[in-house]
């Protein structure tokens, strides 16, 4: 097992990482001063429970009064609605300010489970138990949020977990689709911080059959000392940790525009990430290689075009609504070289036109553009 240790201005809190740590779990919440008998709640999905609840249960019931509450699979779950349910569960349930709540299970649950202990009698204590290969991501870092059908993550808060076990035994259930979704984040970390970790993505990781293992376990480390990185330098994204949104500013648009879920959110960031380098070149006059990344993402399956049925103004006045941005004006995350991001304001013409090129230009060489492919 190994452990990595998550620190911000406000808290110091230990990540696990290894394979079939989850019995440890006993263990590591007596470490974290959970006495015998604490209250806790489970909050996880409909996949999950299936496929591992019950051993989560019984891992825990000889030491604590545990409860669930089991949302649906998906996108669509992080909303007000199931919010509410959550609140509703835990005040059913008596939580008082020393229950826990485990958030067990993909960046859905996480998000939605941590923002339910962030305002649970104004907050309580959280545990983050990832189970796919997105939620590297999502788990570290204490951003915990709902969507809202005008804007992706527009109602959370910033609040931090008391520890993260993460248990890679779990991604072996992970479909192609949601182990690809993860990956585009792990791309995105090494893209803005770690060009050394870029290159070994490149040598590497030739096709998604290539993350098992000591691999798979380093490609999460890997992106969690990022993201960690980050997090220690700027907490509540005041600064570099706006970095972190590289490729979201047009991915999480495409997402809400397509329907949540009808597009991973991996592969909507990787076609940002696409986007975002398409618009570096041009901004900066560089050359990062763009095409080689379009061929790159194109041996996993990532798309690499704008949905045709997409209308391109309306994509821009939602980056308009984007958290980055400031008075109107788009603010997206570019690169000036790989592993050197920054924050660039773009005006609504300039965007605009690159949007156009971009869905233009791409779309006449994406498979998928021959049929709606998201449709």
């Amino acid at each position: 097992m190994e452990q990595i240790v998550i620190e911000t201005k406000t808290k110091q809190y230990p990540l696990f990482l290894g394979e079939g740590i989850i019995e440890s779990l006993p263990d590591i919440l007596r470490q974290l001063s959970f006495s015998k008998g604490t209250k806790l709640l489970i909050i996880t999905d409909k996949t999950l429970e299936q496929l591992y609840l019950s051993k989560l249960r019984a891992l825990l019931a000889n030491d604590y009064d545990v409860y669930t509450y089991v949302i649906p699979s998906g996108e669509e779950a992080k909303s007000f609605e199931q919010y509410y349910a959550c609140q509703t569960a835990a005040l059913q349930y008596g939580l008082d300010r020393k229950s826990l709540i485990l958030a067990f299970g993909g960046g859905v649950v996480g998000d939605l489970a941590g923002f339910v202990a962030a305002t649970y009698m104004r907050g309580i204590p959280y545990i983050q138990i990832p189970t796919t290969l997105l939620a590297h991501d999502s788990a570290v870092g204490g951003k915990v949020a709902i969507n809202h059908p005008l804007g992706k993550n527009m109602i959370g808060a910033f609040y931090q977990p008391e520890a993260v076990v993460y248990d890679i035994a779990f991604l072996r259930s992970l479909p192609e689709k949601e182990l690809r979704s993860g990956f585009a984040e792990v791309i995105k970390h090494a893209l803005i911080r770690d060009r050394d970790f870029y290159q070994w993505l490149r040598q590497e990781i030739r096709e998604l059959a290539d993350l098992k293992g000591e691999r798979l376990q380093y490609c999460i480390k890997k992106g969690i000392e990022v993201k960690a990185s980050v997090v220690r330098e700027d907490e509540k994204e005041t600064g570099v940790r706006a970095h972190l949104n590289f490729g979201h500013t047009l991915g999480h648009v495409l997402e809400n525009e397509l329907g949540y879920g009808a597009m991973t959110h991996g592969d909507a960031v990787a076609l940002g990430m696409l986007f975002a380098i398409f618009v570096s070149e041009r901004v900066y006059n560089i050359s990062l290689d763009y095409d080689r990344f379009s061929s790159w993402f194109r041996t996993y399956g990532f798309p690499v075009s704008i949905p045709k049925q997409l209308n391109i103004n309306r994509l821009l006045e939602k980056m308009k609504g984007d958290k980055k941005a400031r008075a109107g004006t788009v603010r997206m995350v570019l690169l000036k070289d790989i592993g050197m991001a920054e924050i660039k304001p773009l005006d609504d013409e300039t965007l605009l036109a690159l949007l156009r090129k971009f869905q233009r230009e791409e779309g006449e060489n994406d498979p998928r553009n021959s049929r709606c492919h998201y449709c």
